[in-house]
């Protein structure tokens, strides 16, 4: 989205007046509301919304509005953010020694269709240093080597929390992340797996896939948790094999469906489209 806009997520208990309070309130402050989605789940009883609001109709700043909305936020219990469309969100990516999902990510950043601040590229090992510096971004090698993954993971953190990102994207980061490391940037850690979850988590789902001889191949992209590959899901993808195809075949075409769900995952998240609850999430289209 170009234009100057806040966007507005909540969520919360249903309730008889959310809908009406904030659009009174938008109205009565005189604010354009350009896009607004609504959810209710029948089951947890919970209302969830994105709104869109032309920043120029309003006569104050981000900070402002959310001094503002905060009596609304406390009526309804809510569980509610304001987000501005022209601060991008800050982006540390993290990978290993295979660069799809990592050119794919960078090549949709540099084109612009990826509105994001990429802020670093974290890796394990050194192969992919000479292809991010191309991209003017800054590389950092930090090796997880057999009997030092303690310290890895604390150069890591340290190095986090100085950078202080908005999102971590796992893009093919090799790495179970330790849960001190998960609990710190909960919510903010993005990883692409392999499979299409909860079948064939963990590791080479590739092999297992073709053992139990399936038909269909595909990708997740979901928020890193403690419990593995078990993190509320944002997006998926599949796309058919067949007994002619063999684990490398499989591998090929599964790359292809990671890069398109990565991004889209992202891509969501970046436009704070996703309201997470319990272990599920809401995805605003």
């Amino acid at each position: 989205m170009k234009e100057h806009s806040f966007r507005l997520t909540v969520a919360c208990p249903d309730a008889v007046g959310i809908v009406a309070a904030m659009s009174s309130f938008f109205a009565d402050e005189g604010g354009l509301i350009t896009e607004a989605n609504h959810f209710r789940d029948p089951e947890t009883r919970w209302f969830f919304t994105r709104q869109v609001i032309a920043a120029d109709s309003l006569p104050y700043s981000l900070e402002e509005l959310r001094r503002r909305f905060e009596p609304i936020g406390t009526q309804f219990s809510m569980q509610w953010q304001v987000e501005e469309t022209r601060l991008p969100k800050k982006v540390v990516l993290m990978v290993s020694k295979q660069a799809h999902c990592l050119s794919d990510l960078l090549y949709r950043w540099r084109s612009g269709e990826m509105p994001a601040n990429i802020a670093a590229v974290i890796s394990n090992h050194d192969d992919l240093r000479d292809y991010v510096e191309w991209h003017n971004l800054p590389y950092h090698h930090i090796p997880a080597l057999e009997g030092s993954k303690e310290q890895h993971f604390q150069a890591v953190t340290d190095l986090l929390q100085d950078i202080n990102p908005d999102v971590i994207v796992l893009a093919r980061y090799m790495q179970i992340l330790p849960p001190t490391l998960c609990d710190q940037f909960a919510g903010k850690i993005i990883n692409i797996h392999h499979s299409f979850l909860p079948a064939f988590s963990g590791a080479r789902p590739y092999h297992q896939a073709a053992e139990r001889g399936v038909k269909l191949i595909g990708a997740t992209c979901h928020y890193v948790t403690e419990d593995l590959d078990a993190g509320p899901i944002i997006d998926q993808d599949i796309t058919r094999i067949s007994h002619h195809d063999t684990i490398d075949d499989m591998v090929r075409k599964g790359k292809d469906i990671e890069k398109i769900v990565l991004a889209r995952g992202l891509r969501s998240h970046l436009e704070d489209r996703v309201l997470v609850h319990g272990n599920k999430t809401v995805v605003f289209e």
